[in-house]
């Protein structure tokens, strides 16, 4: 299921070098209390925080309480077009992934979530790019349509580029060459794989390595497929397991520790 893949970014330009750390090796719990002294009184803290504890629940379909109370509090703290507008971005997101792994139907929020942030975020906001991707998401996997998932992974990679957001990058080169490869475009699906992967190696985000490994693997001939899929087995037994929606296209039981 590694299109479940859909949480590139905290929101802000100005997160600790140690917070960035922790997440790209999978400690969501212990970078969110790196920020909570902050996300007490700034509105982009606390959205940041918020973002990371949903991105835990995408990695391991856990925690779902925490993540909305720590995003009720950031709603609480925006004050701005521009901070209410990404923490309705997260909201967006969150409902997203509840829809998406059966927790709860929340699909027609998760829209109007997205519809409230796009009237906030003005087109050249920091912001926008995200909330362009995720709506992407929602077209693609709620709405059933790729042409219009496609549009906006398009807009969101080029937002990601202008801004120097280096891992929404990566994640739309993921995602538009996961729409390549269904329409059968192997070597545009290739490269975007391929650069997707590269980016998360060079910047450590090693939490989303395997993933990134399985979907390139699936336009690959044997061996090479092979290779990439052994690669993913050994990078998600390394990380305990995570993400665990990754088990059955690593073959790896997810208790292998």
């Amino acid at each position: 299921m590694s299109d479940a893949e859909v949480g590139p970014k905290v929101p802000g330009g100005g997160t600790p070098p140690d917070v960035s750390r922790l997440r790209g090796r999978g400690c969501w719990t212990e970078a969110a209390e790196l920020l909570a002294p902050h996300a007490e009184r700034l509105p982009e803290a606390a959205t940041g925080r918020a973002a990371l504890l949903i991105e835990r629940c995408m990695f391991t379909l856990d925690g779902w309480a925490e993540a909305e109370d720590a995003l009720r509090a950031a709603e609480a703290l925006a004050r701005t077009d521009d901070e209410r507008g990404e923490a309705a971005c997260e909201r967006g997101h969150l409902a997203y992934l509840a829809t998406l792994f059966g927790i709860r139907d929340r699909a027609d929020e998760a829209r109007a979530a997205l519809m409230r942030g796009a009237a906030l975020l003005a087109p050249g906001a920091a912001g926008r790019p995200l909330l362009d991707f995720r709506r992407g998401l929602i077209a693609e996997n709620l709405g059933g349509d790729p042409a219009a998932a496609r549009a906006s992974y398009r807009r969101a990679h080029a937002g990601a580029v202008a801004h120097e957001d280096v891992l929404l990058t990566s994640y739309t080169w993921r995602h538009l060459a996961g729409l390549a490869a269904l329409d059968g475009e192997l070597a545009d699906a290739r490269r975007g794989f391929a650069e997707s992967l590269r980016i998360r190696v060079r910047i450590g985000y090693a939490v989303g390595v395997a993933p990134a490994l399985v979907a390139l693997a699936g336009v690959q001939p044997d061996p090479e497929a092979e290779r990439l899929r052994a690669e993913a087995a050994r990078l998600f037994r390394m990380l305990g397991g995570v993400p665990v929606w990754l088990a059955e296209d690593v073959d790896v039981d997810v208790d292998a520790g």
